[in-house]
């Protein structure tokens, strides 16, 4: 398999339709792909839409979970469902275009090991963001560069938005938590070549946000234990 496309899910019954949709025709010049989406039991039966177009599309996926069980753990199960060379982790929510899916792709294939969609290097636009939102993104950036040398250089370490190399996750570690699993590759994993591509980033227009205090609050324990990993070091 070329390309694995891993979506997870908790209550997007009413976007994850049209993102399936949308990588269709997105990859339809891809040799072979496959999407995966992951689901927490969501209670809005957002899996039960998802297998529907499991029905119509040969290539899509969807594996229940059994409770919210976290999006980082739930990237991890759908790699592990897949052989795909390379993988690409998006969210359901079409805050960001699988439209440029492929344009990431290409720095796969020019040799990078991770490609990044980010929403602050050069070139990136983001839309109906509200300040107290983006206040809180660059904080956790912010941070992310205070606390993990690793993630040091690249401007968007916390996007949930990204490609890489399945070889990359050899060998490691990974006790995925939360929400957030960039960072925990970029400090635990082997890889050499890093890359951040921008693209249009538009804020939620239908369904809820899943940031909560009590999630900010897992996120800066998060931090702290990927701070004592042996293996944080600017690469």
């Amino acid at each position: 398999m070329q390309l694995a496309v891993v979506i997870p899910t908790l209550n997007e019954r009413h976007n994850i339709g049209e993102m399936i949709e949308r990588i269709e025709v997105a990859l339809e010049s891809m040799r072979s792909f496959e999407v995966i989406v992951v689901d927490d039991a969501s209670p809005d039966g957002t899996a039960d839409v998802a297998e529907k177009y499991a029905d119509q599309y040969g290539n899509v996926r969807v594996l229940r979970r059994e409770g919210k069980l976290g999006l980082a753990s739930a990237v991890l199960d759908g790699v592990g469902l897949t052989d795909a060379e390379t993988i690409v982790v998006i969210d359901a929510d079409l805050q960001e275009p699988p439209e440029s899916i492929p344009r990431l792709y290409e720095q796969i294939v020019n040799g990078h090991d991770i490609v990044i969609g980010s929403r602050y290097t050069r070139g990136s636009t983001i839309a109906n963001w509200g300040a107290v939102r983006k206040g809180i993104s660059k904080v956790s950036i912010w941070l992310a560069w205070l606390l993990l040398p690793a993630t040091r250089g690249i401007r968007d370490p916390s996007n949930g938005y990204f490609l890489f190399r399945r070889r990359v996750l050899d060998g490691a570690e990974l006790d995925p938590k939360g929400f957030k699993i960039l960072m925990e590759i970029l400090v635990k994993c082997d890889y050499n070549r890093v890359i951040e591509v921008p693209f249009e980033y538009t804020g939620r227009t239908r369904g809820e946000s899943k940031l909560s205090s009590k999630q900010v609050i897992s996120h800066l324990k998060y931090l702290n234990g990927l701070r004592k990993h042996p293996r944080n070091r600017r690469r």
